[in-house]
């Protein structure tokens, strides 16, 4: 891989080299909000759950909208690593595949380029396409500081999308040590490194004989401490972080994905987990001392997980943290130089359906307008069975799809964990798909004028590279 990391940083010379010929950018600063898997039933049904039929989420205050193309370079309906790696670089690339050159392989034949067991990659080491580079790498070129902020492990495919290149997303020891100065396998197009590194996936950092992953017997978290970041672990360490003081910040808080919100945010479960509100805003502060500008990533990357398991109300729930999070950027930051942009790099199967009473519950089951009340309550509707059904349905998945199916009436569809039902089963629960419909975009503040209209996702690197002037 290292022949890789040289031609993207050759790339990011040329580009650098050329740069003065182009106006200077309106924007000197820019966070990029990931919403994964956000559809627009994700954001509809979201706003409803929160705010009701007229309220509004914080991402819809935004200037300007528009509707992305997410394809990707092989697939009709992408995975999150080349649609993610779309927007960062402007180039389709195939699924699996992250921030490499669009004849890049994440297979050999039917064999992924990837030990599942282990995280290490196989990818080889030439001949496999090429790395191109990332705004990410193209900000820290430019002298910008930098980060990436997630709830899932940093190392999963919209993080690593915006500092990594790799053939097969899931070589995350790999994708680890690309990001560690020190590690044998550091990313030379980072210069002096990512500034701040916030989500989960400490067991990618970690050897095995420590509980981690990493058979290559590094411990990645004490080389990130010879290089100079400071390293937390745990929320309360977290807290007690002074930006002022704190030039290089890694925060790993779970071995493995962060806690769903609505998990997280309950007292009782004791989780020792920063929210990613709580997490942008620290890296802004952190950020935002450099006079050059920075330029930040942003996902709320758990919606996607609770859609796969077909569990709407976590995947709401961490819809709302995520727009939470927008909502406590826009309070610090002066949009007269920094650009907002809000999005997703899939949709997924979920819909609203039935002509249910304006206000009832989006978890709730569909009400029948065509009878008003019975005894002071709405009816349900029911199905062709003659059983009710819930608002919110996949078309595919892992949940209950059944020859007769349950009857719901007295069911608590709105319960923590209730699974919807599917259309088609695809198996165990957590085998949803991902959806093949446009997404939806919003933005503001500096550089937004061009995000406008039907657009495909490689178009939104290039709006966001010009908004920066590099």
């Amino acid at each position: 891989m290292k022949t890789h990391f040289k031609t993207c940083a050759a790339a990011i010379a040329l580009i650098g080299a050329t740069s003065s010929a182009f106006a200077a950018g309106e924007a000197t600063n820019v966070i990029f909000f990931l919403g994964d898997g956000m559809g627009p039933t994700s954001v509809t049904a979201s706003r409803i759950y929160k705010y009701g039929e007229a309220g509004q989420l914080t991402m819809e205050t935004l200037k300007r909208t528009a509707r992305i193309k997410t394809y990707s370079n092989d697939a009709q309906t992408t995975d999150s690593a080349p649609s993610m790696a779309a927007y960062m670089t402007g180039v389709k690339m195939n699924n699996e595949v992250l921030s490499m050159s669009a004849d890049t392989k994440a297979y050999n034949g039917a064999t992924p380029y990837v030990n599942s067991a282990t995280g290490d990659s196989t990818c080889p080491a030439t001949g496999n396409g090429t790395a191109v580079p990332t705004l990410l790498e193209l900000s820290k070129a430019a002298g910008k500081s930098v980060g990436a902020v997630t709830t899932t492990r940093i190392t999963h495919a919209t993080p690593a999308a915006t500092y990594s290149h790799i053939c097969h997303r899931d070589g995350e020891n790999d994708i680890a040590a690309q990001v560690v100065p020190g590690s044998g396998k550091f990313n030379a197009a980072l210069g002096s490194g990512v500034d701040v590194l916030l989500g989960g996936g400490s067991k990618f950092f970690l050897p095995t004989a420590a509980g981690g992953k990493r058979t290559d017997g590094q411990d990645l978290t004490a080389l990130l401490k010879t290089a100079g970041y400071t390293y937390v672990n745990t929320g309360t360490a977290f807290k007690a972080i002074d930006p002022a003081s704190t030039g290089k910040l890694v925060g790993l808080f779970n071995k493995d994905h962060l806690n769903y919100e609505l998990d997280r945010a309950k007292a009782a479960n004791n989780i020792d987990e920063p929210s990613l509100a709580d997490m942008t805003e620290k890296a802004i502060k952190i950020l935002q001392k450099n006079s050059k500008g920075y330029f930040l990533m942003v996902e709320g990357g758990r919606i996607d997980h609770a859609l796969h398991g077909t569990n709407a109300k976590r995947a709401l729930e961490d819809t709302i943290a995520f727009d939470d999070a927008i909502k406590r950027a826009l309070g610090l930051v002066d949009l007269k130089n920094t650009l907002i942009v809000v999005t997703a790099d899939h949709d997924h199967t979920m819909t609203i359906n039935g002509y249910a009473h304006k206000g009832n519950p989006i978890l709730g089951k569909v009400t029948d307008i065509k009878q008003t009340t019975v005894q002071g309550k709405p009816v349900l509707a029911n199905a062709a069975d003659s059983k009710p059904y819930t608002a919110l349905v996949f078309g595919n998945g892992g949940g209950p799809r059944k020859a007769v199916r349950d009857d719901l009436t007295n069911v608590d569809t709105s319960a923590d964990d209730y699974i919807q039902e599917v259309g088609v089963n695809l198996g165990s629960v957590g085998n949803e798909t991902h959806g093949g419909g446009d997404v939806m975009l919003f933005a503001g503040g500096a550089g937004n004028a061009g995000f406008k209209g039907t657009m495909v996702n490689t178009k939104v690197f290039s709006l966001v590279k010009s908004a920066l002037g590099l």
